[in-house]
């Protein structure tokens, strides 16, 4: 037993300064992509929106909370553009935020049946059509109550309009059991999507990098 837990000591002392080592490069391009987006933010004329702290302190905050949640976080952006109310800017660029992410999955999912399930590469009945604009009108549906905002930044478009870029912050846990729920309502619009019911869950499961 006490060999055993020297032995544990000594690859973990071994390792320390490995690790200690990433971290800190990793320290360092959280820097240096903060001071970027700062910089791209000041040169292209945006500002915080509706918030009294500074965009500085926004934007570390927000960095901060990808941190933390790790693996399970990612980031949807909105955007919003030519618009001179600026409530009805903000709700635009949430519908953006939606409409994106919907996109993105359900791009993911018809990725997967085409080129998991059709040996060709290509639905010849196009029976699966019906299920895709199912699902992607759904998970629009269904994300918007796991958008969690960040921060916005908005900027004068010189001519009396805005232009706003919310950023969300979304749970992989939560976008999952909602792109699951848009998936069993959506699934009533195709039989030949009921026919690959258990292998099309599994697409709609998995994660996807977003753009």
């Amino acid at each position: 037993m006490l060999k055993k837990i020297l032995m544990f000591l000594l690859v973990a002392c071994m390792a320390a300064p490995m690790v200690y080592s990433q971290n800190k490069a990793l320290e360092k391009a959280r820097k240096k992509e903060f001071k970027t987006k700062m910089k791209e933010y000041k040169k292209e004329g945006w500002k915080l929106f509706a918030s009294s702290r500074s965009l500085d302190v926004a934007l570390l905050t927000h960095y901060d909370k990808l941190n933390t949640m790790g693996e399970d976080a990612f980031e949807v952006t909105g955007i919003a553009s030519k618009f001179k109310s600026k409530n009805v800017g903000k709700q635009m660029a949430q519908n953006s935020a939606c409409v994106s992410y919907a996109s993105q999955a359900g791009s993911h999912v018809k990725g997967r049946v085409i080129s998991d399930l059709f040996g060709d590469g290509v639905d010849p009945t196009g029976e699966f059509d019906r299920f895709y604009a199912a699902y992607e009108r759904l998970v629009e549906k269904e994300i918007k109550g796991e958008l969690m905002e960040s921060y916005s930044v908005i900027r004068e478009n010189g001519d009396g309009t805005y232009e706003l870029q919310t950023f969300f912050i979304v749970s992989e846990a939560a976008a999952s059991k909602a792109r699951m729920r848009a998936y069993e309502n959506a699934l009533k619009e195709s039989e030949a999507a009921q026919r690959y019911g258990n292998k099309v869950a599994d697409f709609v499961r998995e994660g996807f990098k977003g753009e």
